[in-house]
């Protein structure tokens, strides 16, 4: 049987717990031992007795917890840590969490193939059905999307709802929500709830229908994007003048909202700049701004990570870690996403993973003393696809530079007539639709194995 420990995060301002006393239960009833650091669960409401009184073991220290554990759970470890400490693991450990495998060093890496641990990064976790309930990543999002929604409700020196009394009509709030991933799905539904009017923009046409079934108009903007999104229906990045020319039709839609919610993000790259200062200019003053990407740089050109600028009369909020202002829920749905997991990685009470298998390979960064980064092999790949469209976009204006030549007379006599006017082939990606996958306790799995269509 597996020894599960749960060290209590240090990271200032987390206040989640990676395991819960009642996802413990289920750990323990199949037989594996919990081990608890002591306080991991008190900012979240869930003081040492009940994790006793659920059957686990409290421990005074750190340091006990992880040299008993055969699997540590981390809410924020490693690179997503405020401090990497790659050396704190014993030899053939298992180490899982949200990790941030990008601020991981190199150095930092040798460490843990030379201990070999066995790494899952579960911010990695594919979109795939059978992946819902370990999707770490889905369940903060859709956190942050209410959270964002309700803090900016509170900040508003407006009311969301529309209200008719004797004294007058009280006309609703305005919302505009960039990005309908989990996150913006979210706080759409949100601020619907809240009887708000609210607009949505999304550079992948196909969630329009997932924004009006929310309830709010989807904003048209006469744009098209190349490979709006992904196979795993992520936004994919865009050259800067598409975000020149989304940036100039968004002006009037920003001019005219009380709140606007960003939250558009590129896996693995900056956030893209999506509301300029002069675009604030043009908002009232009292207005709110809540920056969901600030933590990459953020949607918006004021936005600072962790604070609160005024620009113009407008507050722009740049929240990093939402789901950790709502500590009990957060912690809950993060927990069953980790249980689910150490039962996915476990059989017949030992630990057994088949690399081959997608949700093993795409999370697993170090094992067996071999550096596996399968985050930055992703990025191999996608750089090599676009140096590719590039070779052919550069062999296409070749062809047509010849053509006009040819017609105009200009062509070399001496230059071979004919030419060669192979496909180039467009290697866009798969257009994945994508949907809010909601809360999910995790306790059965989807039967298909067909793409998650969903979005942070």
């Amino acid at each position: 049987m597996v020894i599960v420990g749960v060290p209590r995060d240090r990271d200032e301002g987390e206040t989640r717990v990676a395991l819960t006393p009642e996802k413990a239960k289920k750990l323990l009833k199949d037989g594996h031992t919990v081990c608890v650091e002591t306080g991991a669960g008190v900012e979240a409401d869930w003081p040492d007795e009940s994790y006793r009184e659920a059957g686990c073991e409290v421990v005074d220290s750190r340091e006990e917890v992880v040299n008993r554990a055969d699997v540590v759970l981390h809410v924020n470890g490693l690179g997503a840590a405020d401090e990497c400490d790659p050396e704190m693991y014993r030899e053939g450990q298992v180490v899982v969490g949200i990790l941030g495998p990008s601020g991981i060093d190199d150095e930092e890496y040798d460490v843990l193939a030379e201990n070999d641990v066995s790494a899952f990064a579960l911010e990695l976790m594919p979109r795939i059905s059978r992946a819902q309930s370990m999707d770490v990543l889905s369940s903060m999002a859709s956190i942050s999307g209410y959270k964002a929604t309700i803090d900016a409700a509170q900040a508003l020196p407006k009311l969301f709802p529309m209200q008719m009394t004797a004294a007058g009509t009280v006309k609703p709030a305005e919302v505009f929500v960039v990005g309908a991933g989990v996150a913006g799905l979210q706080a759409i539904a949100t601020a619907e709830r809240l009887d708000a009017s609210v607009r949505a923009y999304d550079i992948r046409p196909e969630v329009s229908e997932e924004v009006e079934s929310l309830g709010a108009d989807f904003v048209e903007l006469d744009l098209e994007a190349d490979d709006a999104s992904d196979e795993e229906g992520h936004a994919t990045h865009q050259d800067e003048e598409f975000y020149r020319k989304q940036r100039k039709m968004m002006t009037r839609v920003v001019a005219e909202s009380d709140v606007v919610i960003t939250t558009a993000a590129i896996p693995g790259q900056p956030a893209p700049e999506l509301v300029t200062n002069e675009m604030i200019e043009g908002m009232d003053d009292g207005s709110v701004i809540v920056d969901l990407a600030a933590e990459t740089g953020g949607n918006c050109e004021p936005t600072e990570a962790d604070d609160v600028v005024e620009y113009e009369g407008v507050e722009v909020y740049g929240p990093t870690n939402l789901p950790a202002t709502v500590a009990h829920t957060a912690s809950d749905l993060l927990s069953n996403n980790l249980r689910n997991f150490v039962e996915y990685i476990t059989e017949d009470g030992e630990l057994e993973f088949d690399l081959s298998d997608e949700v093993i390979s795409s999370t697993l960064l170090t094992h067996d003393g071999e550096k596996r980064m399968p985050h930055r092999k992703d990025a191999s790949v996608e750089e090599e696809e676009e140096t590719a469209e590039d070779a052919d976009a550069a062999g296409e204006s070749g062809d047509e530079a010849e053509a006009d030549e040819a017609a105009t007379g200009d062509a070399d006599p001496d230059e071979t007539e004919e030419t060669d006017d192979g496909d180039t082939g467009d290697q866009g990606a798969d257009d994945g639709d994508t949907g809010d996958q909601g809360a999910d306790d995790g306790d059965s799995e989807p039967a298909s194995e067909t793409p998650d269509e969903k979005e942070n």
